[in-house]
């Protein structure tokens, strides 16, 4: 019996990973879908779902410290274990930093995960979670095509001196600069809005990514340029811009001098 061929795509958060499934055809279709909760929290719920909604597979763990590298693994034994076996052919990743490098989706290899890791104090919360999955299927099957694509790449699109703070040019080159979050969610926005009324694929439109982190983009869509972007940021040990909008956690905007240093 032939192995139907899969396609995962993985998003990574801080203590979950969500993952869809697509059979390998030229308009891929959903097979399975679902996520592992409380990874690192000592109570750790996988489940996951067919295209229909239908619960097929589920599993919890009590007291054990169960990481990203393990809910990857246990979403692979998950494929090789149901409808006799499913043949894993690329496995997609959302990554939230790319830095000024990387502005599209990039194979996956050992020294792209070392120079992704050097983001981390970009976005410390996020990237070492995003790459535990990389770095896991690295090592289990390093053949296995992976790529990355990033939240960062959709506001690349903006002028050189957008993504520019009133800085030095040696300081701007060591990365301290604009980069802007979420792009992903804007980019699908994006592709889903001339589906509603073509007249949208030539407009400009606001668009808030709202949740317990969030941003807003005004967006010129024909010429796919980003006009504002006020970002999440602000987070403990996080670099970024100290003008925002309000989330769960973090005030819309603080005067700098306000801080003791």
């Amino acid at each position: 019996m032939t192995k139907s061929h899969v396609i995962i795509v993985i998003n990574a958060g801080s203590s979950s990973i969500k993952f869809s499934v697509f059979g390998e055809e030229e308009d891929p279709v959903l097979v399975f879908k679902g996520q592992i909760d409380g990874l690192h929290a000592g109570h750790t719920h996988f489940q996951a779902y067919d295209a229909d909604g239908v619960l097929v597979g589920e599993q919890r763990w009590a007291g054990d410290e169960v990481s990203h590298a393990d809910g990857m693994r246990q979403i692979l034994d998950f494929l090789r274990s149901h409808q006799g076996g499913l043949n894993v052919v690329a496995v997609g990743h959302r990554v939230v930093h790319g830095g000024p490098d990387y502005t599209g989706p990039v194979r996956l290899d050992a020294e792209v995960v070392r120079r992704l890791d050097a983001l981390t104090p970009l976005a410390p919360l996020h990237q070492p979670h995003n790459l535990a999955p990389i770095r896991m299927v690295l090592e289990m099957a390093p053949d296995l095509p992976q790529v990355a694509c990033f939240d960062t790449s959709f506001h690349t699109a903006q002028p050189a001196l957008a993504q520019a703070f009133a800085l030095p040019p040696d300081i701007t080159c060591r990365g301290v600069r604009r980069y802007g979050f979420h792009g992903l969610s804007y980019e699908y926005v994006m592709s889903a809005l001339p589906q509603l009324d073509l007249k949208l694929a030539g407009a400009k439109v606001v668009i808030a990514h709202l949740g317990n982190g969030a941003s807003m983009c005004a967006v010129d869509a024909g010429a796919r340029v980003i006009a504002v972007h006020l970002a999440q940021g602000g987070r403990r040990r996080q670099a970024a811009a100290t003008d925002r909008i309000p989330v769960a956690k973090r005030a819309e905007k603080f005067i700098n001098g306000a801080i003791a240093p």
